[in-house]
């Protein structure tokens, strides 16, 4: 049996606060940039484990390729992002 519970009044008013979005959205993005490194060095790996016949060669990177375009801008977003903040955060320190 559900108890329908009303919801707090300050709930209902709460906005997100800038200091608190930075944070997570700068650690969002470092897990974004740790796992792209770690799957781009699993591809290597995967690259030296294929044996170079022609066909086993062009089927991985005829499904590598259509992954690359978006990755790569996920990454750089994800870079530059990560990397403004941190350059935001040190300024900020010093500045204090």
């Amino acid at each position: 049996m559900k108890i329908h519970r009303p919801l707090p009044p300050h709930l209902t008013i709460y906005k997100s606060q800038l200091t608190s979005t930075f944070p997570i959205s700068h650690r969002i993005s470092g897990a974004i940039l740790a796992s792209m490194v770690l799957l781009s060095s699993f591809i290597c790996l995967k690259i030296g484990l294929i044996s170079l016949t022609y066909y086993n060669f062009y089927q991985f990177f005829f499904y590598a390729f259509k992954f690359i375009p978006s990755s790569v801008d996920l990454t750089a977003f994800a870079l530059f992002f990560h990397l403004y903040h941190g350059v935001r955060h040190l300024l900020h320190e010093v500045k204090n």
